[in-house]
């Protein structure tokens, strides 16, 4: 049974609008121009194909359904209708399967046979000890614990040899494609390619893709076996509940700047351009607006809109539903308050922009506002756009984990980085330390803001007029 959250109407809405304007900027070259300039960025097109899985995950994870209950033995299956479970699952559960259903019993650190912490164990024959007991899925396949490090070596090497082959698959299929469509020698394109001088920055690329393709094959050759990241409290994969807080970080980055993108933009170069009484309420507004503590304002809506949610049972039948409209709605009130940054932004370079000749050029032939706005303002603080933007994703990314760690975030139900966080924080004072789970909430969120960091400076390097006339200067002054 298909269910259809808020959350995945919007995310494959976005989808849609950003595949309908590549194809838009794909048939007209001056629009085209700057993101060509960006994949002749090595260090951007290293970050994008580190995001790419990324999104590859969010997306996977933003098809859901609820999956059909088996009929019971002897039951009438044509006197009743199909019997659906509560529990809503994604694209993502179903390739995670091994590691949603391997559970522990509680904690047990990464690659580990036993678990962390002594147990009650009976031994038979009325007699009790106090032991590590074996964990039930890591490394259940071993005879001998004594060989763990031999066979973790070995599925080490198959994932990464798998992975090796997967990449060079792919890297011969490019090479043929790039050699038909340039109607060039395979010989002469293999030699551009590794000596770095075609336009797009392929050789950045395919390194980049070879390391991530073998990580991730990798991975999962040893996830197959053991815990990679251990297991929380209650005995859950870590791995798997990293692999599930990607969703959540995307969408809070996405969303969000989505909905503070119209304020900003709009009111931003209204208040540079017409000045005077224009610029007075708008200043007023975010003025105000930014006297308000942020954290206190979205403790309020958010629980507001739990206290609805709580009134409201009926409207939302499972708890992924309920979950899911108060991510949305924490997307909202985040988008309604973080406007305000960017808009003086594009307040104080329109400023500058409208005492510009073309400007006033275009004033004095009659053009009217609306059009020096959108033909003359607007294009020239694009690139002041694109950069806030993706710098913001990465800001709100962090922001979800601090908000989820005060307990204002998103639902505790829903898995994210913050609750992650927030679940570990008083195993970190624990002895022994549980240090795992905050380490692996780390490293992907590491991950995900340094590319989103690095695209960011390559798009705006692109996109920004004043960057490309310097590097014009310095290239005829060599």
């Amino acid at each position: 049974m298909i269910v259809v959250l808020w959350t995945d109407v919007l995310v494959w809405l976005l989808v849609a609008a950003l595949s309908g304007y590549a194809w838009f900027v794909h048939r007209r070259e001056h629009l085209a121009a700057p993101w060509r300039r960006v994949s002749q960025s090595a260090a951007g097109m290293v970050a994008l194909v580190v995001l790419v899985p990324y999104l590859a995950v969010g997306l996977a994870d933003s098809l859901h359904f609820r999956p059909r209950l088996e009929a019971r033995p002897g039951a009438n299956a044509a006197a009743g209708r199909a019997a659906y479970s509560v529990e809503v699952l994604s694209v993502l559960d179903l390739a995670l399967a091994p590691l949603r259903r391997n559970t522990e019993r509680t904690y047990s650190e990464p690659f580990a046979t036993r678990a962390y912490a002594k147990e009650t164990v009976e031994l038979g024959g009325g007699r009790v000890a106090r032991e590590f007991p074996r964990l039930r899925f890591g490394g259940a396949d071993l005879a001998d614990e004594d060989d763990r490090g031999r066979d973790i070596v070995a599925r080490l090497v198959r994932g990464a040899g798998l992975g090796l082959v997967v990449w060079l698959a792919g890297t011969f299929a490019l090479v043929a494609a790039l050699a038909r469509g340039a109607d060039a020698a395979y010989g002469e394109l293999w030699r551009a390619l590794w000596r770095g001088r075609t336009r797009t920055a392929w050789r950045a690329v395919l390194a980049s893709a070879a390391l991530v393709l073998v990580a991730a094959f990798a991975t999962a050759s040893l996830a197959s076996g053991y815990h990679v990241l251990g297991t929380d409290k209650v005995g859950i994969d870590v791995l798997y509940l990293a692999l599930k807080s990607v969703r959540t970080g995307l969408i809070i980055g996405a969303l969000t700047t989505l909905v503070m993108l119209p304020f900003a933009v709009l009111l931003g170069i209204m208040a540079g351009y017409f000045k005077g009484w224009v610029d007075d309420v708008i200043q007023y507004l975010y003025t105000t607006l930014n006297s308000i503590p942020g954290v206190l304002l979205i403790a309020a809506a958010v629980l507001m809109m739990q206290v609805y949610i709580d009134t409201h049972p009926e409207l939302f039948p499972t708890s992924a539903q309920r979950a899911d409209l108060r991510l949305l709605f924490l997307c909202i009130i985040l988008g309604l308050t973080n406007w305000t940054g960017l808009a003086r932004l594009l307040r104080g370079e329109t400023l500058k922009l409208r005492e510009l000749e073309f400007v006033q050029a275009a004033q004095a032939f009659g053009v009217g506002p609306a059009r020096i706005l959108t033909r003359h303002v607007l294009p020239n603080v694009m690139h002041l756009v694109i950069i806030s933007l993706v710098m913001d994703f990465s800001g709100l990314v962090l922001a979800e984990a601090v908000l989820s760690y005060v307990g204002v975030g998103v639902d505790p139900s829903m898995i994210s980085f913050g609750t992650m966080i927030n679940a570990a924080r008083l195993e970190i004072a624990r002895e022994p330390m549980v240090w795992w789970v905050l380490a692996a909430a780390f490293i992907f969120m590491f991950a995900l803001v340094l590319a989103a960091n690095l695209f960011a400076d390559a798009v705006r390097d692109a996109f920004d007029p004043r960057v490309r006339v310097g590097a014009a200067l310095a290239g005829k002054a060599a």
